[in-house]
């Protein structure tokens, strides 16, 4: 390898975090920093999101300001990585949602480890030694020893062993078999279960002589995973054992282990090649086919490689698997094996190993009266027949892993390819399989999958339909083959006419059926289906209930009337049968299929049921919201739901707050549309009371607008006057922040006559500050300081002092305007004092920046300066946007009137950036604010 530069920057993990600057090491400060630091070396040249780093460093428990403190860590790294090497041989990028490390692999150990590991592949025993030697000495002791939080290192330390295991294998070629039974010794006490250290330590202590501790060691390693795992050891191992026991010439010689020759086809022996024919124009698939390439091209010569390839449904599973066994068939030169196993087909039951034996055997040229009829005798001639050949075997549709793991062959390189819609995990302890599971295909080659079935390019005669189409599909390979052929089929058919039949939800699985046939989306489902026992099934048909694109085991808690841990593991067990996707860590989503699956099943039970399950999940929902909002601003309508449903989330921040609201709000919009089709108005309505928080802290408006008016169709539709006065409330707080408030004056006067109706003070102090606020902004300000009067007198007579804040508040925006400023600073301190004394911090930030507004009009800058100052410090952190946004454009402001220009650009900069961020109208007047700073510059 050539030699790299020491000039610049190098990293180093395999170890305590270390940076080098030309040779000498930089000091890295607080803990935080080392493990952000090590995040990006980890994942040198890929972005690693802001969440997720902020999930490693803090777990579960992240502080309101997490974000911001990531940044001032960045800030830190960039100047000390800038300050040791200014020619910026690695930097820090910005990278949306996160951030980037961009350096030469070179600089890194863990890189330069690789590099040397690989580089000694097929080399010479004592290159190789060399090498790898110098590849373990990059490691200075355990990885990233000294960085906080949990780093993903465990490759690192596979690499390691691995390199280990090598370099031990080459010094044993080189005779060094006494000098390395001691080391040997202590690496099996340390790693007991690497069958390839004991390996090397049985060979070391035979060839040292030391026969009986040979075997001893075997047979120590043998009672150990007997025991504690319930396999037995690996078949190179049983073979190095009765190679002990026979004092076999072959373990003397110190040189390389001679490979295992594929026995050449002689008269009497078969050479199999029982695949089924590949499909015709195999499509997409490159990145499968290639992992599939470098599982082979990398496999040991003297064991047996599995993969097991899972998938939903009609995902292509055995079309891989065949396609891939005939482009490679050249490498297993004594034959190709496939069995249909059988374990989800329809109306067959499962093959037994036994018959599968049984037909291998056939195949493999064992005449029939020679076929044992006991298991054992099957299974010991099969794999005696294949002991020193070299095949591949494809097992397709497997329901278990003990249909598998009788008909793996022996050594001699071959490769065993197993596809299931199960994960059959317990293959990768027992036997090491490797893992691969397929996706959906790419738009793209839904596309020319389609184009290639149907035989022309419909892609380019009808771009827009065929798009649809694959869309419609979900690009799932077997219904974009059934939806082609249905176009071969009635050539009078347009593909405009098939996407018109597919955009209907109630027919879109019975077009995409074949008739007559056992082809179809639905029938592929059902046999998942049938298959699942009585508690998953209902989790699945209660998945299918949920209106929203994704599912959280609380929601599933909830509608199944189970507890949360048993909620996610029946998902889990979902997700392990392709049924579910979890795309992230508790949200699972179903496929758009296999959700119209789930919601026939639905269809087939009572509709009073379906409708007793949703008012579950409404409940579920209205509670977890009523926490959450509580958390974003204080509450004064008279909802509260917190106690009900034990297994609603319970965030502990508003930040934390926001973000199961982020996660949440497609849900929540499509909940809030499937409850009004079910006619559950009262929930409706309250469930949309709720996010009206959320809706604000994130300037949401043409998607609350719409669930809005759903709120308030469904409280006229019952009836109930509390319910419409309080959405109409909420539709007034989001105007008055979006500044889409005039000619609403209707809706606030509509809502005044139902508080006088309820006779509650505190709903008629809502409702005369909202009929306030919207005479003011048709500037009838007298009639507006009238009612804005008469609701403080009566929230104070009603010790409302939310309500009596939020008026004085609203009260002094008016008087500012009539330009009475000194009274107006009066009502706005006033707010200020009672937010703080109540503890509405939210509130209580904003008014802070109002009185600084105020104050600054007033000529009073050196106050202003602390009020701005001590707000926008109150708000950073994530969780308050506008407020901060709002407390740097009065700072600017402040900050401009004093002649300091260069800090009011900066404070005005960023307060467009979050205004801009949040969509608020605001973003106009500070952009000119700024452009009026830069002219005068």
């Amino acid at each position: 390898m050539a030699e790299r530069s020491k000039n610049g920057l190098e990293f180093g993990v395999l170890g305590p975090l270390q940076v080098l600057a030309d040779g000498r090491q930089l000091v890295i400060g607080r803990r935080g920093m080392r493990g952000l630091l090590a995040m990006l070396v980890l994942a040198a040249n890929r972005v690693v999101p802001i969440d997720e780093i902020v999930d490693s460093l803090w777990t579960d428990d992240p502080p309101a300001t997490a974000r911001t403190i990531v940044h001032g860590y960045v800030s830190r790294l960039r100047r000390m990585l800038d300050q040791a090497d200014p020619a910026g041989s690695a930097r820090i990028l910005t990278t949306p949602p996160g951030y980037q490390l961009a350096v030469d692999p070179w600089r890194l150990d863990f890189h330069r480890a690789r590099q040397l590991v690989a580089g000694a592949r097929g080399k010479p025993a004592p290159i190789r030694a060399q090498l790898l030697r110098e590849s373990l000495g990059l490691w200075r002791g355990q990885v990233l020893a000294d960085v906080p939080g949990e780093p993903v290192t465990t490759d690192l330390e596979e690499l390691r062993l691995a390199a280990l295991e090598e370099r031990v294998e080459a010094e044993l070629e080189l005779g060094r078999h006494l000098e390395l039974v001691g080391e040997l010794r202590q690496l099996v006490s340390e790693y007991p279960f690497r069958e390839r250290l004991v390996g090397h330590m049985v060979r070391a202590l035979y060839r040292s002589g030391q026969r009986a501790d040979a075997l001893e060691a075997y047979q120590r390693f043998h009672r150990r995973v007997v025991d504690e795992l319930g396999i037995d050891p690996g078949p190179e191992l049983r073979v190095l054992h009765e190679q002990v026991l026979r004092d076999d010439p072959a373990l003397s010689s110190p040189g390389p282990a001679e490979p295992v020759a594929p026995v050449p086809p002689r008269p009497g022996v078969v050479v199999p090649a029982q695949l089924p024919a590949a499909a015709s124009g195999f499509i997409g698939r490159d990145e499968e086919l290639a992992w599939l390439d470098r599982l082979c091209d990398s496999r040991d010569p003297t064991a047996t490689t599995v993969a097991v390839v899972n998938g939903a449904p009609g995902i292509g599973k055995s079309e891989l698997a065949v396609t891939w066994g005939h482009r490679r068939a050249e490498q297993f030169p004594d034959g190709l094996l496939f069995a249909a196993l059988n374990g989800f087909a329809p109306d067959r039951d499962p093959v037994e190993p036994a018959e599968v034996l049984a037909r291998f055997l056939l195949a493999l040229g064992v005449p029939s009266d020679g076929v044992p009829r006991d298991l054992d005798d099957r299974v010991g001639l099969y794999r005696s027949v294949l002991a020193r050949r070299r095949v591949l075997v494809v097992l397709d549709d497997a329901w278990d892993p003990e249909q598998v793991r009788l008909l793996l062959p022996p050594g001699a390189g071959s490769v065993v390819l197993v596809t299931s819609r199960l994960r059959l995990e317990s293959l990768v302890v027992s036997n090491g399989a490797r893992m691969l599971t397929l996706d959906t295909l790419k738009q793209d080659e839904s596309v020319r999958l389609v184009d290639e079935v149907v035989g022309k390019p419909l892609s380019e005669q009808e771009p827009v339909a065929t798009r649809m189409l694959a869309e419609l599909c979900g690009n799932l390979p077997l219904a974009l083959r059934i939806a082609a052929a249905k176009l071969v089929f009635s050539p009078e058919w347009t593909v405009e006419a098939l996407v018109a039949q597919l955009s209907d939800d109630d027919a879109r699985l019975r077009t995409l059926d074949l008739a007559d046939t056992e082809v179809g989306v639905a029938r592929a489902l059902a046999v998942s289906y049938r298959n699942l026992p009585p508690e998953l099934a209902e989790t699945f048909r209660a998945a299918g209930l949920v209106p929203g694109r994704w599912v959280s085991p609380h929601a599933i808690a909830a509608l199944c009337r189970t507890d949360l841990g048993t909620a996610a593991g029946r998902l889990a067990d979902l997700a392990d049968a392709h049924l579910l996707v979890e795309q992230w860590r508790g949200g699972y989503v179903l496929h758009d299929l296999v959700r119209l699956y789930a919601r026939e099943l639905l269809g087939e039970e009572r509709s009073a049921g379906r409708t007793a399950a949703l008012r579950r999940l409404m409940d579920h929902y209205l509670a977890a919201c009523d926490h959450a909002r509580r958390l974003i601003r204080p509450v004064d309508d008279g909802l509260d739901f917190v106690a009900g449903e034990p297994t609603a989330p319970r965030p502990a921040t508003s930040g934390q707050a926001l973000s199961w609201f982020d996660k949440e709000w497609p849900n929540l919009i499509a909940l809030v549309h499937g409850a009004a089709e079910a006619g559950l108005h009262q929930q409706v309505w309250q469930l949309v009371r709720l996010v009206y928080p959320y809706c604000v802290a994130r300037l949401v408006g043409r998607e609350w607008r719409a669930i809005a008016e759903f709120g308030l169709a469904s409280a006229r539709v019952g009836g109930d006057r509390r319910g419409e006065l309080l959405v109409l409330h909420a539709m007034h707080a989001i105007n008055v922040w979006t500044g889409t408030i005039r000619g609403t004056l209707p809706d606030a006067e509509r809502a005044h006559r139902l508080a006088q109706e309820l006779g509650e003070p505190r709903y008629l102090v809502m409702a005369l500050d909202q009929l306030a606020c919207t005479l003011s902004a048709e500037e009838r300000n007298e009639e507006a300081l009238a009612h804005y009067r008469s609701a403080v007198e009566m929230a104070r007579r009603d010790g409302d002092a939310l309500g009596e804040a939020t008026v004085l508040n609203n009260l002094a925006q008016v008087e500012q305007r009539l330009g009475r400023l000194e009274t107006a600073a009066q009502h706005q301190f006033q707010a200020m004092e009672i937010h703080h004394r109540n503890g509405n911090e939210r509130w209580y930030v904003l008014a802070i920046g109002n009185l600084a507004e105020l104050y600054a009009e007033l000529g009073l800058l050196a106050e202003a300066e602390d009020n701005a100052r001590q707000g926008v410090e109150l708000a950073r952190g994530g969780s308050m946007q506008f407020e901060e946004a709002f407390g740097r454009q009065v700072l600017g402001t402040v900050l401009a009137k004093r002649g300091e220009v260069v800090a009011a650009q900066a404070e005005l900069a960023e307060s467009l950036r979050l205004f801009e961020r949040l969509g608020s109208s605001r973003a106009m007047f500070v952009r000119t604010a700024l452009e009026g700073l830069t002219t005068g510059v």
